[in-house]
């Protein structure tokens, strides 16, 4: 027996917060606001919702959500990880439960103040052994890798980037492509942290080198902020006061060669340059019965350049090594085959865990985003790698 989610459950509603590097709030605080907006705009009060996913990084648990919004009535709640992998997945969770019939109305949100508060770019190495002296007995593999100086995501991402440069000739101004063409997405966004904040290839390659190969606008941002949306039936969404955006298909998938821990024993495969998202693409455009060629606009999480550069090829919107001259043909432009990351993405935009760009797709098919793409009738959404990944295509009534 086959079992299709196709177009069953809807987005019927999003919001979120202001995006900043301090927000002088408790993440509770912002999570409740952007909750609060995503049910005012699905045309909900919060009695109507009896459902509620988080990410297993949320500092807001579930009843802490259900004081907040006055929930009486919550029937399912779950939560879903690792990290930035999650946002896609937690959609998916939610969906799960509508078609079930577990719950009606899901609220799935992600709050952090990544900047004022828990920063991941200062490293998880410190963050996970409480500053110990030794290693081991920390319940995490990555703990291994910490007395070798591999202590924060940037560092092995740069692995992975010299790897893809050595093996397919991938630039430095590849990557630069990338970061500049979002930039410019945000320049056009006023709720974007880099609004104001124009990029050029000249300034990309005169920015301080992080970590070998990668430059200061490689990098992600620093953001304290919460996001939201209400995931339904699509039946109910149609009575909604904005136009669902319909979840044609979700997904989630790991790579061949699973390893433990949150991010550094990945290093370990036989090939770091594919990740999880390519076993996620092919279980995701099945299940939509639908190709690479069927997208019409992306947001592809991009913890790093290098990051959505390896998910052009896993996605198949070109041939595996081909990443970066099809980041600097264009084609990832608004007058691209591709256009990516319409709001800015966690680059320019704002890093709430890839949260952000769920709503962005919703945008897209609403028709209302700051940098809309004509037409648009199907939105790929991506989140993270390198442990695990999940993904969703949405589409228009």
């Amino acid at each position: 027996m086959t079992f299709s989610h196709r177009d069953m459950c809807a987005i019927s509603g999003i919001g979120a917060t202001e995006f900043s590097r301090k927000s002088g709030r408790s993440v509770a605080s912002l999570a409740t606001e952007a909750c609060l907006a995503a049910i005012g705009d699905a045309g909900l009060v919060p009695s109507d919702i009896d459902g509620l996913v988080r990410s297993d990084y949320d500092l807001v648990q579930h009843n802490d959500m259900a004081y907040a919004l006055g929930l009486t009535d919550v029937a399912y709640w779950g939560v879903t990880g690792l990290g930035g992998a999650a946002p896609c997945g937690m959609v998916g969770q939610a969906v799960a439960a509508v078609l079930s019939g577990q719950a009606t109305n899901v609220l799935v949100y992600r709050a952090l103040n990544g900047r004022s508060g828990l920063r991941f770019g200062r490293g998880t190495g410190i963050q996970q052994t409480g500053g110990a002296s030794r290693v081991g007995g920390g319940g995490t593999y990555d703990e291994y890798f910490f007395p070798y100086g591999l202590l924060a995501p940037g560092q092995m991402f740069a692995m992975i980037a010299r790897r893809h440069m050595l093996d397919y000739g991938t630039t430095g101004d590849d990557l630069g492509r990338i970061a500049i063409t979002v930039r410019q997405r945000a320049n056009a966004n006023p709720a974007a942290m880099m609004v104001e904040r124009p990029l050029t290839l000249d300034e990309y390659r005169e920015a301080r080198l992080i970590s070998d190969p990668l430059r200061l606008f490689d990098y992600c941002l620093e953001s304290d902020g919460a996001c939201a949306v209400v995931v339904t039936s699509t039946e109910r969404a149609q009575d909604g006061p904005r136009p669902p955006a319909l979840i044609r298909a979700v997904a989630q998938g790991g790579a061949p060669e699973v390893q433990g821990g949150k991010v550094f024993p990945s290093l370990m495969r036989q090939t770091i340059t594919t990740h999880p998202s390519k076993a996620t693409a092919q279980r995701l455009f099945s299940r939509a019965g639908m190709g690479p060629s069927d997208i019409d606009v992306a947001q592809i999480y991009d913890c790093f350049t290098i990051t959505l550069l390896l998910a052009l090829e896993d996605y198949g919107f070109c041939a595996k090594g081909e990443g970066g001259p099809f980041a600097s043909s264009g084609a990832i432009d608004m007058g691209g085959s591709l256009p990516i990351n319409t709001a800015g993405g966690n680059l320019s935009e704002a890093y709430i865990h890839g949260m952000n760009h769920v709503l962005e797709g919703v945008r897209q098919i609403r028709g209302d985003s700051t940098s809309q793409v004509t037409g648009a009738q199907t939105c790929l959404v991506t989140s993270g790698i390198p442990v695990m990944s999940s993904a969703l295509i949405l589409r228009g009534r």
